[in-house]
């Protein structure tokens, strides 16, 4: 199944996993790699066909190391209750997407850590396995898994060492953020520091990256480390784009969090009877007002949501029979939000939940209707100064 971020492959807790299109060019790369320079040199006297079958082997054991890895960091967080939205596996490894923050910093540090114990523990089982292998006979095929053992084994420990690096957002940088945290009491803050020292890392990288790649042109060292150079350098520019849009985005939402849900909601409010029948609801609400959801009110009471989602639920032909309050979704703690709650609750709220709007009440009062678009429209609207703020 193809979506925007890539390529379905599976569930794994209930988690969809997905490779993007630039993971396959890695596929290609680590096999080509393996097949033609490491392989020969670490298992000689074989033919072409079994380097090219073991380097495929191998990449496909790397990319399941990164994938354990990622479902560390999801299963400790789904402990927490912290939905997660997809893991996807890319160029630089993978990422867990999940749809709000920890809920505290012991939470924030177990998560981040969870990652790098997984894997130091798959680069232990796999060099203890190869230790022990090494002391038995060996034919070929022993010999063959030995060194794939050695090599995931390694690969591992690598992994788990490069996210220790404390700069955001990479695991170490989480787990820094979390000690900053704990120490402010302030998750924003903690946020943009932990992400400048994500840019500083970024750059330190991608210096060393080049310097590696002159040193290998220039002969100073062995030319096959340009690859490395070339590798590093790309990490390194990698984690300081990503480290300045996490500080971007953690401006963005201490900036969201000082704005109350009933400074951006919508007061004047369209709510639909909940004993009209479907059609009548599409003829005079839907079509007439041009929205994709309502409030359905029963004796002056909230009772429900009726979306577009749930109209495409029913088949046209009974919509003249169904009544909205058998189509609509009840009213949960999902759905609805305080007026002196924030605007970042609310977006939290939202990506939780599974709609774009909330119901913004006063006690058991409805008072207005609060939406995604409604949000940033409001923080676009607050002026040039604050974009400003946003961007450094």
């Amino acid at each position: 199944m193809l979506r925007s971020a890539g390529w379905q492959i599976g569930r794994i807790l209930g988690i969809p996993i997905l490779v993007h299109g630039s993971w396959l060019l890695v596929f290609a790369f680590v096999t080509w790699t393996l097949a033609t320079a490491y392989l020969p040199s670490a298992l000689p006297g074989q033919t072409d066909l079994r380097y090219w079958a073991m380097g495929g082997m191998a990449a496909i054991l790397l990319f399941l190391s990164v994938l354990l890895h990622e479902l560390g960091h999801c299963w400790v967080a789904l402990r927490y209750r912290i939905p997660i939205g997809r893991i996807t596996l890319f160029v630089f490894g993978g990422v867990a997407h999940m749809r709000r923050e920890a809920p505290t910093p012991r939470a924030e540090f177990l998560i981040a850590i969870a990652g790098p114990i997984v894997s130091f523990m798959i680069g232990a089982g796999c060099l203890g396995g190869v230790f022990v292998g090494e002391s038995a006979p060996v034919g070929w095929h022993l010999n063959g898994l030995l060194v794939l053992g050695g090599l995931v084994g390694s690969v591992n420990v690598q992994i788990g060492l490069f996210n220790l690096i404390p700069g955001f957002p990479l695991d170490g940088g989480r787990a820094l953020r979390a000690g900053l945290w704990a120490w402010s009491n302030d998750f924003h803050a903690a946020t943009r520091r932990s992400a400048v020292a994500g840019l500083t890392f970024g750059v330190l990288l991608t210096c060393a990256g080049g310097l590696l790649i002159v040193a290998a042109t220039t002969q100073w060292v062995h030319a096959s480390l340009v690859t490395n150079g070339m590798w590093l350098a790309m990490i390194g520019l990698f984690l300081f784009a990503t480290a300045k849009v996490s500080r971007r985005q953690a401006s963005v939402c201490e900036a969201l969090a000082c704005i109350r849900t009933g400074d951006v909601m919508t007061r004047a409010v369209v709510a639909i009877p909940s004993n009209i029948t479907v059609e009548t609801a599409v003829r005079d609400f839907f079509l007439a007002h041009g929205f994709s959801g309502f409030p359905v009110l029963q004796h002056g009471r909230v009772v429900g949501i009726v979306s577009i989602r749930d109209l495409q639920r029913i088949p046209r032909k009974l919509w003249v029979w169904r009544e909205v309050r058998e189509i609509m979704r009840p009213v949960d703690a999902h759905a609805t939000i305080g007026l002196d709650d924030s605007a970042l609750e609310a977006l939290e709220r939202m990506a939780t939940g599974t709609g774009d709007r909330l119901l913004v009440m006063d006690g058991e009062r409805l008072v207005g209707l609060v939406t995604r678009s409604a949000i940033w429209r409001y923080v676009r609207l607050q002026g040039g100064r604050k974009d400003e703020d946003v961007g450094t």
